[in-house]
């Protein structure tokens, strides 16, 4: 049994904020029941696929999907609102990322679903929050990581000094927002095992990012001047960067003086250490001092820099996601996952769940679900009568 297995959560989110929050909650146990629009997710359809567009969904939906069952119900029919309503009765979690406003307008806001079941958890994931919790003028807008990343300042801090501002690769906007909000939810949770009070959560994109962003809002606070671009470099340590090496790139995070002595005696140069002791003079010189580490990587490989520093200083390699599936590391801690892909004559391999526990050890539960495939087992006689009526 998961930990979370006397959850059930009901999960009305597409496209990534949203089923991540849920995916982190069905592989911890919870029994996640993906309600979908007429025609699905809108990223069902998104690419890649093993073999055709033919498949029932992608890669895209199989990764954050995993382990859900799927009922398709139009919330802007009476029948679907009554369905849903029936789900809700039994549910624990709500979890929706419409824009503010829309569950209200099917007549599906939190205090309506309260009434419903008092106890319940909404939780709401959306770009600007919710008025409930804090009313904006942007509350209402449409919003991608995208926005999030330009608006909370990651990539006004991301990319190299002379190019321009630069997102970072992964859906940090969505990924970040996500797992902030299931701690949310299971905070909310453990509130109410000590109170029985349900309540609403609400996590926006912009916030988290701001949140992610801690060290640029001290940076300006302390400084008055707002940090900006500076490649793979850290504005208070050095070293803690990138360097080139003769088949690829190194990092090498040595600003600590035990660090920085261990890597100038690494490339025979203890002089630097005598004349370069603690981290302030480091800083100070640190365009020197980085050309003296670059020019010693450049005439090594990525192997024979980390050979030489591994163990004594943090070091290694910046790896392609093929590295990845290759380092015995990833295999060891079970962060590949093979899943089946309907529709295909293989399975497939997405990410795995880094949250370990003991006593109730997280696991993705099996591939995502084909649409509507749990309609029976979740509407029961309902969804016969249904049958019957059509």
């Amino acid at each position: 049994m998961g930990a979370l297995s006397d959850l059930r959560v009901l999960d009305l989110t597409q496209v990534l904020a949203g089923p991540y929050c849920t995916m982190l909650l069905a592989d911890l146990g919870a029994d996640v029941v993906k309600v979908e629009r007429p025609g699905g997710d809108l990223i069902r359809p998104n690419p890649p696929f093993v073999a055709s567009a033919d498949e029932p969904y992608g890669g895209y939906f199989q990764s954050v999907n995993r382990g859900k069952r799927s009922v398709e119900l139009d919330l802007g029919s009476e029948r679907g609102r009554e369905d849903f309503l029936s789900l809700v009765e039994t549910a624990d979690v709500v979890v929706e990322n419409y824009r503010a406003g829309t569950m209200e307008r099917f007549g599906l806001g939190y205090e309506t679903l309260r009434e419903r079941n008092p106890e319940l958890i909404y939780s709401a994931i959306r770009g600007f929050g919710d008025p409930l919790t804090g009313a904006t003028e942007r509350q209402g807008q449409p919003s991608f990581d995208l926005i999030a990343q330009a608006l909370g300042g990651v990539m006004e801090i991301t990319g190299p000094e002379d190019g321009p501002p630069t997102k970072v690769g992964p859906g940090i906007g969505d990924l970040f927002t996500a797992a902030l909000n299931a701690v949310g939810v299971l905070a909310a949770v453990h509130h109410r095992e000590r109170t029985g009070e349900g309540q609403f959560v609400d996590t926006a994109m912009y916030d988290s990012i701001v949140s992610l962003c801690e060290r640029a809002v001290y940076q300006y606070s302390y400084t008055g001047e707002p940090p900006t671009r500076q490649g793979n470099s850290h504005p208070t340590l050095f070293p803690y960067d990138a360097f080139e090496a003769d088949d690829g790139h190194v990092v090498i995070a040595a600003f600590g003086d035990n660090h920085w002595r261990a890597l100038c005696e690494a490339m025979d140069r203890p002089g630097l250490a005598a004349d370069y002791p603690d981290a302030s003079a480091r800083l100070r010189n640190r365009e020197a001092l980085r050309e003296e580490i670059a020019a010693w990587t450049r005439d090594r490989t990525c192997e024979e820099v980390t050979d030489a520093l591994v163990g004594s200083i943090p070091c290694e390699r910046v790896q392609d996601t093929a590295d990845v599936f290759e380092d015995p590391h990833v295999r060891a801690r079970d962060m590949l996952v093979e899943v089946e892909q309907p529709g295909a004559d293989r399975c497939v391999t997405i990410a795995g769940q880094p949250i370990k526990m003991t006593a109730t050890p997280p696991e993705p539960g099996g591939r995502a679900p084909l649409l509507d495939e749990h309609r029976a087992e979740l509407l029961g006689e309902r969804a016969e009568e249904r049958a019957a009526d059509d």
